[in-house]
């Protein structure tokens, strides 16, 4: 059974970047509405009681099995996609994240400006993630529910391009919501400790 988590903040937490209103849609409906659809899909199969990850995995690697891993994968980057903001967060990277954001892009700024190009530049829906691949630093976009698990890569940061996730706040102005993400509410504290583990 896959678990629907409470947000790590109040729903208002994250204002004015984004509003408890689209938090009340975004996580309270889409997320509720995944986790609700994948647990259907498995229950009574031998995927009941894997962990998400496992599940977004085997989902993955069979094509029948498509429509679970449309809504597993989506469960698990909403998850993980909530971790990656906080109240006050953005800005300047902090901790061992900041050092390798130097080596591979030589400063902050031209790392902010390749991830918000990603998600900008990702047609219809997606995400725009940070990711550790091989060892080293790598900007990186996906489609839909696609995510870096299923791609040998270890997600550090999320941003979700979807129109649900910004849509009431900012309507077609997507580069005008990674902006404001990036720079008031990317939590740094979470993208090291997933660079540590």
């Amino acid at each position: 059974m896959i678990e629907f988590p409470d947000l790590p903040y109040a729903k208002d937490a994250l204002a004015p970047v984004i509003s408890a209103r689209t938090l009340e849609f975004h996580h309270g409906k889409h997320h509720k509405k995944y986790v609700e659809t994948a647990n259907q899909i498995i229950a009574g199969t031998e995927l009941e009681n894997e962990p998400l990850e496992t599940i977004v995995k085997k989902a993955a690697a069979d094509p029948a099995k498509t429509a679970l891993f449309n809504n597993a994968a989506q469960v698990w980057n909403h998850n993980f996609y909530w971790q990656c903001l906080k109240h006050g967060g953005g800005g300047a990277p902090t901790g061992a994240v900041a050092s390798k954001i130097k080596e591979v892009w030589g400063s902050p700024e031209k790392f902010f400006e390749e991830l918000k190009n990603a998600g900008v530049s990702q047609f219809g829906s997606g995400y725009a993630w940070l990711v550790l691949e091989g060892g080293g630093l790598k900007v990186t976009k996906t489609a839909n529910a696609d995510n870096p698990l299923v791609h040998g890569q270890k997600p550090l940061l999320a941003i979700d391009v979807w129109e649900h996730a910004y849509y009431l706040d900012y309507q077609n102005l997507r580069a005008d919501y990674l902006s404001a993400v990036i720079d008031k509410l990317i939590n740094w504290d979470f993208v090291n400790s997933c660079l540590a583990s």
